[in-house]
């Protein structure tokens, strides 16, 4: 476990990140008023996300002594997304019940008045146990991704003298 400090607490910064996203959106009223914008504009996180990582695996690297391999980075990334899915449904109850109790029922509407589903479908689509499932597919994938990409970005040989 100490081995992975650094990843859990990166871990954890970037679900504590995810719920301050969250309470942003709603307090500009992306879950109400401007509902419309929400799908686009929480797009936005990809940004703050991919800075978490980077700055978590730049500090691996430091911890490791300055030169991290491409191997460790991404294995390091990878961590971290473990960890970021592990309390993925955490962070969707919170969201949901807590941050934005209203977004579900709001969607919902929008999505009807706006023809893109059924009240039906929608009443099925925009729920907690659909939308866990969702992040506990999309967190993953969006985890390997990233650690690929700021794994390589972060990665140094080591400098021989």
């Amino acid at each position: 476990m100490k081995n992975w400090r650094i990843e859990i607490k990166w871990g954890i910064i970037f679900v504590v990140a995810g719920l301050v996203w969250v309470a942003l959106e709603k307090m500009l009223g992306l879950h109400s008023t401007r509902i419309d914008q929400q799908a686009t504009l929480t797009n936005l996180f990809i940004i703050p996300a991919v800075v978490i990582y980077w700055l978590a695996l730049k500090e691996k690297r430091t911890s490791l002594g300055g030169s991290i391999s491409f191997k460790q980075a991404f294995i390091s990334g990878l961590v971290i997304t473990l960890v970021v899915t592990l309390f993925t449904p955490l962070q969707q109850y919170i969201t949901q019940t807590l941050i934005s109790p209203d977004y579900f029922k709001n969607v919902s509407a929008y999505a009807v008045e706006t023809k893109m589903m059924t009240s039906e479908e929608a009443a099925g689509y925009f729920t907690l146990n659909n939308y866990i499932m969702q992040s506990l597919v999309f967190a993953p994938l969006a985890g390997v991704i990233t650690s690929l990409l700021v794994g390589w970005l972060v990665s140094r040989k080591k400098k021989t003298a």
